[in-house]
């Protein structure tokens, strides 16, 4: 390789690499415009969920033909991808397989990276069957047409290019070997690539040459591509996955935060001798008092959005959620998928406006999620115990119905007559606190 191939590749890895962080840099931003919450706690819990959940995989194989195919491509993908280093070493310094002084256990490894390719593309090609031939209820539902859809389908075609040119790379250099090349040492194993290079017979050297570093330059290149694309797509949860199980909720399922502003004001009406001003100190004068829940993206908090970015859109979520099932408009997936929607309306919003959002008249609510899909929900919790990668849907569900009823008052006709019977009978039901025992009397 030449001085001028050396410094092209490093322009070429500099601008790949140079996107991706920018594009990390927006990530980070947007994530940090919702508000603060503590998940530090508990840290040991947090590392086993992390262990066992992003790298362990240990949702994914509740469905075990997906999640034993999902592994294969994961476990494919990532071990692959440390050939990558050897890639980067070679491109900027000129050499070729630097890594081939490890001798055998060098051959082990790309003999290994071969068997995971050709495993990866078996595993890639039943992906595609199942989603466009037999297309599975999760992946045929209407909340993936468009984008969503053909996103999903863009991944498998990149997964498939990348693996057929590092085997076809391989295939190039392995005969290279076997006529002794100038520059093409005697290194590694090819049990899969192995039977492609005898295609190359009956060429010149220099054609082979040229199909070795036309696919080696195609799969970095490839790589760098994929990685920045990475921001624009589902598979975002290849690198959120790990933080978003780390900072996942510990607290018991059904557990739900509570106000303290309204505990206080219970305390209060349970004790009429309480001072208020102890319960709750009087707002600064022309303090803007904080909004009930949430109706656009500024009012969850930073997990949530997290959350939003590391939805896989795999519909595990929506296919256990006993409303959608039975035919409400609600889907799990699409709270996730509208969440992130939103958010990043709200960022080019604010990278339109040098860096401060101006109001565009839209929100989360309404414009994305509407009440009715906010009031189906069950709150069973199956959209949580169902998802791979431990996100909560359930949790922004709860805090936009909390803006319904405490800021807007938007509440079911049904809820609004429990909760006035509740503040006027002290029960759900219509009827005065002395008749509560009066059923005894019928037994």
């Amino acid at each position: 390789m030449s001085y001028i191939d050396n410094i092209l590749f490093v322009l070429v890895l500099a601008a790949g690499f140079g996107y991706f962080a920018l594009n990390v840099k927006k990530l980070a931003r947007n994530i940090k415009l919702g508000k603060g919450v503590d998940r530090n706690d508990n840290p040991s819990a947090r590392w086993k969920n992390m262990a066992m959940i992003a790298l362990g995989q240990s949702k994914m194989v509740r469905r075990p033909v997906s999640g034993f195919l999902h592994i294969i491509v994961y476990v494919g993908f990532v071990i692959i991808n440390i050939e990558l280093l050897e890639i980067i070493i070679d491109g900027i310094f000129g050499t070729h397989r630097v890594f081939a002084f490890m001798g055998g256990f060098y051959s082990f490894l790309i003999g290994f990276f071969e068997v995971l390719a050709f495993s990866v593309l078996v595993a890639v090609t039943i992906f595609w069957i199942r989603r466009n031939v037999i297309k599975l209820w999760r992946f045929a539902h209407g909340d993936l047409k468009g984008w969503p859809h053909n996103d999903a389908n863009y991944i498998l075609y990149f997964e498939v290019v990348l693996m057929c040119l590092f085997l076809t790379m391989n295939a190039a250099d392995h005969h290279l070997q076997i006529v002794g090349a100038h520059h093409y040492i005697q290194a590694g194993a090819f049990p899969i690539s192995g039977f492609i290079s005898p295609l190359f017979e009956g060429m010149t050297e220099g054609t082979v040459i040229l199909i070795e570093r036309t696919t080696w330059w195609l799969h970095i290149i490839g790589i760098l591509i994929f990685m920045n694309y990475l921001y624009f797509s589902k598979h975002l949860h290849i690198l959120l996955a790990f933080p978003n199980t780390y900072f996942a909720n510990l607290k018991p399922k059904g557990q739900f935060e509570n106000l303290e502003s309204v505990t206080n004001e219970v305390k209060l009406m349970m004790d009429p001798n309480a001072d208020p001003f102890a319960a709750a100190p009087p707002a600064e004068e022309g303090a803007v008092p904080e909004k009930f829940g949430a109706s656009d993206v500024q009012d969850l908090n930073w997990v949530q959005l997290m959350n939003a970015y590391t939805c896989t859109e795999c519909g595990r979520c929506t296919s256990s959620c006993p409303a959608n099932l039975t035919g409400k408009k609600l889907s799990p997936r699409k709270i996730m998928m509208d969440t992130r929607d939103r958010l990043e309306e709200v960022g080019k919003n604010i990278d339109k406006n040098k860096g401060v959002f101006v109001d565009d008249g839209k929100s989360l609510l309404n414009d994305y999620i509407t009440p009715e899909e906010l009031w189906a929900c069950t709150t069973c919790n199956g959209c949580v115990e169902a998802c791979p990668v431990n996100i909560d849907p359930l949790s922004i569900i709860m805090d936009m119905r909390k803006y319904l009823v405490m800021e807007q008052s938007a509440a079911p006709t049904e809820l609004n007559g429990m909760m006035t019977n509740i503040e006027n009978n002290g029960a759900p039901w219509q009827y005065n606190q002395m008749d509560r025992l009066n059923w005894k009397d019928e037994q």
